[in-house]
């Protein structure tokens, strides 16, 4: 059998809820996590007070303090490196990441068949930005600077979020800009 030229795009959204679920519990657990903490109090509120203003202080992070592999095992950074390599399965093989599985074998086959299918690209382009944003936070966070990880968490949870709710890709929005620039392909 041939395989269909598109994709149903309620199956992109059906992912984009997971995953944007996914994304709160991490981003939850990264603003609990080392990325937040002073080393004398509580992350936001770590400062020192001098003359009329506060500066925050750059030794009120213990992020900065701890050791690589300590920010490595924090909570926050484990839920968001999971979420990456399941950013980084929908780029390279987005016919067997699982919540496209999931929706194809559960979901799919209880719904009437949609009206049009959608290119496979700009969804899977999405999969490589929500990659790239999580993986900058990673990155970030395992060089020790305070609140990269919980800001790349959020970020795309929002985009995860409109997807999800709204059907608003923003992923898709910006391989379509791309596209009419010229610097992806064009539909074909």
């Amino acid at each position: 059998m041939a395989e269909p030229r598109g994709i149903d795009p309620r199956g992109p959204r059906f992912a984009a809820s997971i995953t944007s679920v996914l994304l709160l519990v991490a981003t939850l657990l990264a603003l609990v996590g080392i990325s937040t903490q002073g080393s004398a109090s509580f992350g936001w509120f770590a400062y020192q007070p001098m003359g009329d203003f506060a500066f925050v202080s750059r030794s009120a992070w213990a992020i900065e303090m701890a050791s690589v592999g300590a920010r490595v095992l924090d909570l926050g950074f484990l839920a968001v490196l999971v979420i990456a390599l399941l950013f980084l399965w929908g780029v390279v093989s987005p016919r067997t990441a699982p919540w496209g599985v999931l929706y194809r074998r559960a979901i799919q086959p209880r719904l009437t068949p949609p009206a049009d299918l959608e290119d496979p690209r700009p969804p899977r382009f999405a999969q490589g930005v929500g990659l790239f944003v999580t993986a900058v936070g990673l990155v970030l966070h395992a060089v020790g600077i305070p609140l990269a990880l919980p800001i790349a968490a959020a970020l795309a949870f929002m985009a995860a979020f409109l997807n999800a709710v709204f059907g608003l890709c923003l992923g898709c929005q910006l391989w379509l800009l791309l596209q009419r620039i010229g610097l992806v392909g064009r539909a074909g």
